[in-house]
C-alpha cells in the first residue's frame, strides 16, 4: 500500500484528473483530458486484485464481490482523495479513481462567473449543474456550497455517493451523508433531510423520478436545493426532468419547476492553447419570466434563443463562452468548434 500511495503523490504532483488501474495496461493517468501510461510494466491479474483489495474496508470489499461493482472514497491524509469505483472486467479486478483535492475550491480561484455567487445568495429555489462526466461539475457545485458555508448561517445538508470534498463547518452548519454508509439511499436521505431543519440541500445527482419528485417539493417548501443532471444544455435539461415522469403527470411537472428553477448551468472542460490544462465553458440560464413561461408552457425548444439575448440577466450560450474563449486566446477554433453546439454557425461567426 505504501508503494501505491506513492504512485497516487505522483499522480497528484502530475495533476491528473483520474486514474485507471487495468489488468493487461501499464497504470494510467488522465492528465488535461489525455490518457496517459506511465510505466511500461503491464499490470497483472494479481496486482490489480491486489491493489483493489488493499484500498477497501472488509466491508466494502464483500460488497464489491456480491455486486460487481462499487462506489466509495479513499484518502491519503492531508494531500487528496479519491472517488473510486471499483469493477470486475473479464472477471478481473479494475478501478478508476477521480482525484479530489483536499482543499474545496473558492468561486473566485476558479474565476466562475459572479452569476454563480449571485445564486448562492437564495433562500429558496433549485440550481442545477450539468454536464458530461468529467466536466467539473462536481467543483462547481462544491465552491458553491463553500462560498455558503463562509459567508452564510445556514444549515447545509450534502447527499453525496461518495462524499467528494470534505467541508469544515465555518459560518454554516454542515452535515455530510453518504449513501450507502449514512443513509440507504438519495430518496430516504432526502426524506429525512426535510425533517432535518436544512436550509440548504445538495444532491449528488438527481437520476431517478423520486429524489427529483422530492428535490422539487423541496425547492417548493422553502429550501435551497442543488444538484447535477448529466446533460448538456438547459433546454435539455429540462426535457429530461420532465420526460422521467409518465405523461399524466408532466404537465404538473413543468408547472412545479417552472415555479421552482432559478438557473441551470451547463459546463464543459476545453483544452487551453498553450496545453497548460483545460478552461471551463459554460452556459448559463437564469430563470426569468420568460424562461419560466416557456418551461410551462412545454416550449423547451425556445429556451435557447431567450438564452441568446439574455446578457442583461447574465446569461450566455455555450457556444459565446466558447467564442470569447476563442477571442481572448484560450483555446483553439478547433477545440471552440469540437464543443460547439452548432458547429455551423460557430464557424460563421468567427
Amino acid at each position: 500500500m505504501i508503494e501505491f500511495n506513492d504512485f497516487l503523490r505522483k499522480a497528484i504532483e502530475l495533476k491528473a484528473s483520474d486514474i485507471h488501474i487495468t489488468a493487461g495496461i501499464p497504470p494510467t493517468l488522465r492528465i488535461n483530458g489525455v490518457l496517459t501510461p506511465v510505466s511500461k510494466i503491464l499490470l497483472s491479474k494479481t496486482d490489480t486484485e491486489k491493489i483493489v483489495r488493499n484500498i477497501m474496508s472488509d466491508k466494502e470489499y464483500e460488497d464489491f464481490i456480491q455486486i460487481g461493482e462499487l462506489d466509495f472514497s479513499y484518502n491519503i491524509s492531508k494531500l487528496a482523495r479519491f472517488r473510486v469505483n471499483a469493477f470486475f472486467q473479464q472477471g478481473k479486478h479494475a478501478m478508476v479513481m477521480r482525484v479530489i483535492p483536499i482543499t474545496p475550491p473558492n468561486l473566485d480561484d476558479l474565476k466562475l462567473p459572479y452569476v454563480l455567487k449571485k445564486f448562492t445568495n437564495l433562500l429558496s429555489g433549485l440550481i442545477l449543474v450539468t454536464g458530461p462526466a468529467g466536466s467539473g461539475k462536481s467543483t462547481t457545485l462544491a465552491a458553491m456550497i463553500n462560498e455558503i458555508n463562509i459567508r452564510k448561517r445556514r444549515h447545509i445538508i450534502t447527499l453525496e455517493d461518495p462524499i467528494e470534498f470534505v467541508h469544515e463547518n465555518k459560518m454554516s452548519i454542515l452535515n455530510q451523508r453518504e449513501i450507502g454508509n449514512d443513509t440507504k439511499s438519495y430518496t430516504n436521505g432526502l426524506r429525512a433531510a426535510l425533517r432535518e431543519d436544512p436550509d440548504v440541500i445538495f444532491i449528488g445527482e438527481m437520476r431517478d423520478l423520486e429524489t427529483i419528485s422530492i428535490a422539487i417539493t423541496a425547492a417548493e417548501t422553502g429550501h435551497l436545493v442543488l444538484s447535477t443532471v448529466h446533460t448538456l444544455g438547459a433546454a435539455k435539461t429540462v426535457d429530461r426532468i420532465v420526460d422521467v415522469f409518465p405523461p399524466h403527470q408532466q404537465n404538473q411537472i413543468k408547472l412545479q419547476l417552472s415555479n421552482v428553477i432559478e438557473g441551470i448551468v451547463s459546463q464543459q472542460l476545453v483544452q487551453k492553447n498553450d496545453g497548460s490544462g483545460r478552461v471551463c465553458a459554460m452556459e448559463i440560464m437564469v430563470a426569468t419570466p420568460a424562461i419560466r413561461n416557456l418551461i410551462r408552457e412545454g416550449k423547451t425548444h425556445q429556451i435557447d434563443s431567450i438564452i441568446q439575448t439574455g446578457r442583461m440577466s447574465n446569461m450566455i450560450t455555450m457556444d459565446s463562452s466558447l467564442e470569447e474563449l476563442y477571442k481572448n486566446g484560450l483555446i483553439s477554433l478547433e477545440e471552440a468548434i469540437k464543443h460547439a453546439t452548432n458547429k455551423n454557425i460557430f464557424e460563421n461567426t468567427l
